[in-house]
C-alpha cells in the first residue's frame, strides 16, 4: 500500500487530468481552418468543436453559434460529445471516491484494508474514465483524416 505522499500526487495528478479534460470539452478548437481572401482583411479562421462553431476575423472579432440541434450533427460527433461527458461524470465519481479512500482523510473508517479497496476501486474508476476517452480522440482525428 502506498505511502500519503504518493496518494496525494496521484491524486493531484489526476485532479489536474480532469481540470484538463474540462477545458478540453469545453473548447470549440476541435478542428481548425482558415481562409484568406484577395488581402489580409478579409482573413478568417474557423472552428468546430463538441459544442459550437467559431469565427475569428483578422480584425479581432469572434463570433460563435451553437449547434441547433444534436440530431443534426454526425454519429461521430455525437459519440465524442457522449463519451467525454461520461468521462466527466466517471472521472468527479472516482475523485469522490479516491478520496474516501486516502490514507489522509477519516471517511470510510479506521480499517486499513477497507481504505485500501476503496482507495483501489477509484484507481479504477479513475482508469476507465480514461480510457472512454481514447475513442473520442480517434473518432475526431479519424473525421480530420476523411
Amino acid at each position: 500500500m502506498a505511502n500519503s505522499g504518493l496518494q496525494l500526487l496521484g491524486f493531484s495528478m489526476a485532479l489536474l487530468g480532469w481540470v484538463a479534460l474540462v477545458a478540453s470539452t469545453a473548447i470549440p478548437q476541435w478542428q481548425m481552418s482558415s481562409y484568406a481572401g484577395d488581402n489580409i482583411i478579409t482573413a478568417q479562421a474557423m472552428y468546430k468543436g463538441l459544442w459550437m462553431e467559431c469565427v475569428t476575423q483578422s480584425t479581432g472579432m469572434m463570433s460563435c453559434k451553437m449547434y441547433d440541434s444534436v440530431l443534426a450533427l454526425s454519429g461521430a460527433l455525437q459519440a465524442t460529445r457522449a463519451l467525454m461527458v461520461v468521462s466527466l461524470v466517471l472521472g468527479f465519481l472516482a475523485m469522490f471516491v479516491a478520496t474516501m479512500g486516502m490514507k489522509c482523510t477519516r471517511c470510510g473508517g479506521d480499517d486499513k484494508v477497507k481504505k485500501a479497496r476503496i482507495a483501489m476501486s477509484g484507481g479504477i474508476v479513475f482508469i476507465v474514465a480514461g480510457t472512454s476517452l481514447v475513442l473520442p480522440f480517434l473518432l475526431a482525428g479519424q473525421g480530420l483524416l476523411w
